[in-house]
């Protein structure tokens, strides 16, 4: 063996081994450039100029981060499933082109047009009997995660990015093990990347009470991830089909502000009462069925929404994203969202690295005289993204629209309110990877009242922030402005 390995060496040079690379990088570039129609132009030349000005490691990269899934339709539907959901959608398209206004001032008439787009570019139903509450604070959402699990009397679904192997995530799986034995039926469904220090050893008292868990993407060997720049980044939790998480926490020490270098951790997660749970619940089912290999009748989950009691009045759709298509339906929402405003924006998100479309419809807005607001963080927890988002907000600035920086710890919260009447949150970054790359879900809410609720928050957030102004843009230094100059030419892989 060792001989063979000898004659190798001694065939192939460093040289020849360099222009077989150069080869294959050309051969990729060429590829990428006539074949690969899912990418967009400035994401080809990216990929091209990391190719060729650092080749062996450039090569390397490529073939860990940009594969493309979206032809492998991995959330496979059945016949009847989608028959089933193609009628409802049908009805409901039906129902929304054709009703007359009867009060032009409610909320869900002014906002038709984004509805019907919700509904025939996502597929997303809208629910109108639903009831919202607005949390902001890790530790209230835990604990009332943990309470809402230690009271549940049938089922727990719950789908986390990041549940850690630290005391929180180890308090969180000891709780669905107490349930599990206690005979309630409990799911556990965590990105194999965000939850990467959860192993066997972890979840062994969990399965032995009855518990059933599964990783998304989980890789053939572990720490082996092949489909690294593709996460399930949903965080997502239904107990007993009648109360729903969505927002932007997750399970780890730092989500509660247990961790010196972020400190406080101000996030957003929504606790939803009503039908809303229908469509996260299918969306929760369509991941698992994915990760578990389990064969799951969506239709037959689908049935006990069907009669559910009004819990309030609060319209609502649930919208997702992946790169199982290349629909991006949760940015088209917030480019909708944004192109309708005519009062004010308010945008809370940890990283400002959307595409150029995305960017201009937000200085188009503030050129128009539309109150754009946006919230960032005080600090990295990836240097080249926030240097990107750093480098976005200036652009912003120059248009009018004003930048804050939140101090009191790490801005987390990914949400947009516009005109106090319709608001999302969930888990989608303002940012490329959000948008293409990771699997998110998004609720759209079209109330004044729980808008009202989201920018009474960000307002409160505002005195704990400090304006980003031009005068801190023109005081960078030549170090900072290099960082930009680099990282913003990797926007669309980041």
């Amino acid at each position: 063996m060792t001989g063979l390995l000898q004659g190798f060496l001694n065939f192939f040079t460093l040289s020849h081994i360099m222009v077989i690379i150069y080869i294959l990088n050309a051969l990729i570039a060429l590829g990428l450039i006539f074949f690969d129609d899912s990418k967009s132009p400035a994401a080809t030349m990216a990929w091209i100029m990391i190719l060729f000005m650092i080749p062996a490691v450039g090569l390397f990269l490529y073939l860990i981060f940009s594969q493309n899934i979206a032809r492998q339709q991995i959330f496979r539907m059945t016949e009847d499933e989608t028959a089933g959901k193609t009628t409802i959608l049908d009805w409901q398209k039906e129902a929304v082109r054709g009703s007359i206004p009867t009060d032009p001032d409610e909320v869900s008439v002014k906002w038709k047009e984004m509805i019907t787009m919700n509904l025939e570019y996502a597929d997303s139903l809208l629910t109108g009997n639903d009831s919202v509450e607005v949390i902001t604070d890790g530790k209230e959402m835990f604990e009332r995660l943990c309470s809402d699990i230690e009271n549940a009397q049938y089922t727990i679904k719950l789908c986390f990015y990041i549940v850690r192997s630290d005391f929180v995530g180890k308090r969180l799986i000891e709780l669905l093990t107490q349930k599990a034995r206690e005979g309630v039926k409990v799911r556990l469904l965590v990105d194999a990347l965000g939850s990467r220090s959860i192993g066997y050893t972890d979840l062994r008292e969990f399965k032995k009470a009855g518990g059933e868990y599964a990783y998304f993407f989980k890789p053939l060997i572990r720490h082996m991830y092949f489909r690294i720049n593709y996460r399930n980044h949903r965080k997502i939790a239904i107990i007993d089909n009648e109360i729903g998480y969505i927002g932007g926490f997750n399970i780890a020490k730092e989500y509660l502000g247990y961790k010196k270098k972020f400190g406080y951790w101000r996030d957003t997660q929504l606790i939803i009462r009503g039908n809303a749970l229908a469509t996260l619940n299918e969306r929760f089912y369509q991941d698992w069925r994915y990760a578990s290999r389990e064969k799951v009748d969506l239709i037959d989950q689908s049935v006990r929404y069907a009669f559910k009691s009004s819990t309030g009045d609060i319209p609502i759709q649930i919208v997702s994203c992946g790169p199982e298509s290349e629909k991006e339906e949760v940015k088209m929402a917030f480019m909708k969202m944004i192109t309708n405003a005519r009062k004010n924006i308010f945008l809370q998100t940890p990283y400002l690295v959307p595409d150029e479309p995305m960017i201009d419809a937000l200085r188009m807005a503030a050129r128009s005289g539309v109150d754009v607001r946006i919230m960032i963080p005080n600090m990295p927890d990836h240097p080249f993204v926030y240097r990107t988002t750093l480098y976005n907000a200036g652009k912003l600035l120059k248009d009018g629209a004003k930048v804050y920086i939140y101090e009191n710890g790490f801005l987390h919260a990914k949400t947009l309110t516009v005109d106090g009447e319709v608001c999302t949150a969930g888990s989608t970054n303002f940012d490329i990877r959000s948008f293409r790359l990771n699997f998110e879900s998004n609720a759209f809410i079209y109330d004044r009242d729980v808008t009202a609720e989201m920018d009474r928050r960000f307002e409160d957030d505002m005195k704990l922030s400090r304006p980003y102004t031009q005068e801190d843009r023109d005081n960078i230094s030549h170090y900072e402005k290099a960082a930009e100059s680099i990282s913003r030419l990797l926007t669309e892989i980041l």
